[in-house]
Order: structure tokens, then C-alpha cells, then sequence
């Protein structure tokens, strides 16, 4: 499919086909393409937890996300969290193949940008994974998929039942698998001269 095909027919779809499976080398396929995303320093902050049981997806549905089927429907139901201190650990292994003077360089650039501005670094964790879902959407729409993300849910009960580490924020979910019901058309979007400008507003 053609980028901006993709971009303009990708739609939040709410109702999937419970019986459809993706394969393995499908959803490896979409992991791998959102790993592409492009992140801060190379920091590749994000952490995606594949919630695969049907007993946890029913739980979380029921008592944490108002029913709502795609939860439970989806064939691939991806979490997106992010580690807001991927750039203190071991941080040359994201220069590892780059050349020796570009990976020092830019290693010892990502202390001073980071240190002390524990807002900037859950910024950036966040801007990560909002990149990384919209590669995985996109992906998605390339295989013939839907998807819908979704933040409609509890994120501090949600958090204890997938143990998430205290250095880690919860992002939101991507539903993906075989949309069995059109969306609604398009609620509308603001007209560019509402929302781009020229050199300042």
C-alpha cells in the first residue's frame, strides 16, 4: 500500500473478529516495523507488553476499560509502555554500530540533556512510544489489518497487573486484527489554516 494510502484509510475500528489469528510472522512483522520509529538519542525507550491471555484481556476489559469488545475481539492487543531512564542504562549500546567518534559523541551528549529534568525524560518516553504506535498502525494497515488505539482504561490498576517497573510509564493499548464493522465516517478535521502557521502565530 502507498504511505499516504495508508495514512488516510487508517481508521480507529471498535468491532473485530474474535476468531481471527495472526500469525506469528505477522505480529513479528509489526513489532519489528515499530522498533523502526525514530526516538530521542536513539534511546528506544519503548517496552510493548502483548496482552496474549484471554482471562487477563476479559479482566481488564470488564473491570478496567468499560467493555469495550476490542479489548478482548482483537487478534493482537499490544500495550505500549516506555522506560523513562533508557537513557542512563548502558546507553552506548545504542551507538553500537555507528562510527566510534558519532556513538562517543552522542553518548556523552545524553547525560547532560537528560540529568535532573525528569519532566523532559517522561516527555520523551511519551513522544516515543506515540511514534512507535503510529508505525505499528501504519503497518498494520499494510497487512490488510485494522486497529484501534485506546486510552480509555484504568492505567494505575492496569500498571500493577502487568508489574509495571517503577522507572516505566504506561502509554496506551493498539488493538489490531480483522475489522468486521465499518467506522463511523469522519468526525471531521480543523482546516490547516487553524492549525499551521507560518514562522509563529
Amino acid at each position: 500500500m502507498n504511505t499516504l494510502d495508508a495514512i488516510y484509510n487508517r481508521r480507529a475500528v471498535k468491532h473485530f473478529d474474535a476468531q481471527h489469528r495472526l500469525t506469528a510472522e505477522e505480529e513479528n512483522t509489526l513489532l519489528e516495523a515499530a522498533i523502526q520509529a525514530p526516538t530521542s538519542y536513539n534511546c528506544q525507550h519503548w517496552r510493548f507488553i502483548i496482552l496474549r491471555d484471554p482471562a487477563l484481556r476479559a479482566h481488564i476489559c470488564k473491570q478496567y476499560a468499560n467493555d469495550q469488545a476490542q479489548i478482548t475481539d482483537a487478534s493482537m492487543l499490544v500495550l505500549f509502555t516506555a522506560d523513562v531512564k533508557a537513557w542512563n542504562k548502558t546507553p552506548e549500546r545504542y551507538w553500537a554500530n555507528a562510527p566510534q567518534e558519532v556513538g562517543e559523541m552522542l553518548v556523552s551528549w545524553m547525560g547532560p540533556f537528560h540529568e535532573g529534568r525528569d519532566w523532559l525524560q517522561r516527555d520523551e518516553a511519551h513522544r516515543s512510544i506515540g511514534m512507535a504506535m503510529q508505525t505499528m498502525m501504519l503497518a498494520a494497515q499494510e497487512l490488510g489489518y485494522q486497529s484501534c488505539p485506546l486510552i480509555g482504561y484504568d492505567i494505575d490498576e492496569v500498571a500493577k497487573l502487568v508489574n509495571l517497573p517503577d522507572d516505566h510509564v504506561m502509554g496506551p493499548m493498539i488493538a489490531i486484527g480483522k475489522g468486521i464493522k465499518d467506522p463511523w465516517p469522519k468526525a471531521g478535521q480543523l482546516p490547516l489554516s487553524e492549525v499551521a502557521f507560518e514562522n509563529s502565530f
